[in-house]
């Protein structure tokens, strides 16, 4: 599997978000703040960002002083959602579960794979932006 720079910035923006909760401090961040901060391109948030506000994981605020804020605690964000939101496939096997990926059969490494992907998912699911904010590194906790 490869993530992508969607799913990577994705995360990057809602930790970046979340770290501006501390204290309070629960103004909402502009996309060119974010983009400042983070080193990428505006367009490319906006993108991101309205798949963020479509999963509800984001509320956008209009008008002066406005711009985007975590729609729940971060504790209750995990980084799978995040991934998920922006259309990002967790995904190791080159087949759908439903088609066979050799012709007309599984292939010999389609269950090494898919139970990978399954460790891969799982692992995410329990992670959330409160625990990515609290880390400096995850990697000692697998």
């Amino acid at each position: 599997m490869l993530l992508t720079t969607k799913g990577r910035y994705a995360v990057s923006a809602i930790i970046d978000l979340a770290q501006n909760n501390k204290d309070c401090n629960v103004s909402p961040r502009t996309i060119s703040d974010i983009s400042e901060k983070q080193n990428i391109s505006v367009s490319y948030l906006e993108q991101i960002f309205n798949k963020l506000k479509k999963a509800g994981i984001v509320n956008s605020v209009k008008g002066p002083g406005g711009g985007y804020m975590l729609s729940d605690v971060p504790e209750q964000i995990n980084i799978s959602d995040i991934i998920r939101a922006v259309e990002e496939p967790i995904k190791f096997t080159k087949c759908n579960d439903h088609v066979k990926c050799n012709k007309n059969e599984k292939c010999q490494t389609h269950n090494l794979w898919k139970g990978l992907e399954n460790h891969v998912i799982a692992y995410l699911s329990n992670i959330s932006v409160a625990d990515v904010c609290r880390e400096n590194s995850l990697a000692t906790n697998i």
